[in-house]
């Protein structure tokens, strides 16, 4: 399997990464202290870490529902992420004409999963030569994401991440099959499993996604354990019933020492 590093940061090596941040980014204050607190924290576990912050939810059920700051805000934001605290970024990119100005920023482009087959969106992100990470659709078979990395290749860069969000099953709801990090490993990049999203229920608290975030480090030890995960996704905040976006999913800062203490002593279990 390739592995792929990201500043001091190795997907696919000897040590479980985890991706961490809001949803999306609320105001700079926050996104910097919440950014500080994680940066603080994977030091003192010396566990590698990627932040991760939208600038824009541009799936966001309804119409009047928060988006984010916007590119250029929301860009600057993270920039300052990355001089203040020495720490790998990602965000994702919703427009093929994004690509390059956040490949400015970014260490990490990521394609949201509702948007894993557009080619363009692909190819533009693949282009910038940084590190792409793809969320599986929750539409798609695992096996099915080969057809995604070819596109990247196709423009020479090898430097891919998948990751498994869950599975429709239903109307509002999500299912996620341990089989599709296995499945997906196999197609010979590293995995990563988010389990905030895997939780959620898409539209399904009404104008918003409802969710079930309790469940989210109960399904970040399964998919540790299968020996097939190289990274753990987890969206975070301080006071998830007061966040912005996704507050349903979201693990309270203050648990998180104890969820990555958990997935660290799986690891190195089953690595």
């Amino acid at each position: 399997m390739r592995k792929v590093t990201v500043g001091e940061v190795v997907f696919g090596g000897d040590e479980l990464v985890f991706i961490a941040g809001p949803c999306v980014i609320e105001s700079r204050a926050g996104c910097l202290d919440l950014a500080g607190r994680l940066v603080r924290l994977a030091r003192r576990m010396k566990a590698p870490l990627v932040f991760k912050a939208s600038f824009d939810k541009a799936n966001r059920t309804a119409v009047d529902s928060y988006r984010g700051p916007g590119l250029a805000e929301g860009l600057a934001v993270l920039a300052e992420v990355k001089r203040r605290y020495g720490v790998p970024v990602l965000t994702d990119i919703h427009e093929p004409d994004q690509a390059e100005a956040v490949a400015e920023v970014a260490d990490v482009i990521q394609i949201p999963a509702f948007l894993c087959r557009q080619t363009d969106l692909l190819l533009a992100a693949a282009r910038t030569g940084r590190a792409i990470n793809i969320k599986k659709g929750q539409f798609l078979a695992p096996e099915d994401m080969v057809h995604a990395i070819g596109k990247i290749e196709h423009c020479g860069n090898r430097k891919i991440i998948l990751t498994e969000r869950g599975a429709s099953f239903g109307y509002h709801n999500l299912v996620a099959d341990m089989r599709s990090l296995l499945i997906m490993r196999d197609l010979g990049y590293p995995v990563v499993f988010d389990a905030t999203h895997s939780v959620q229920r898409p539209g399904g608290a009404g104008k918003v996604s409802g969710g079930d975030g309790r469940w989210a480090p109960a399904l970040a030890r399964a998919a540790v354990a299968t020996g097939g995960c190289d990274g753990v996704f987890m969206e975070t905040h301080v006071e998830p019933s007061r966040a912005l976006s996704d507050k349903a999913n979201a693990i309270a800062f203050r648990d998180l020492p104890d969820v990555w203490r958990m997935l660290r002593e799986i690891h190195d279990v089953v690595a």
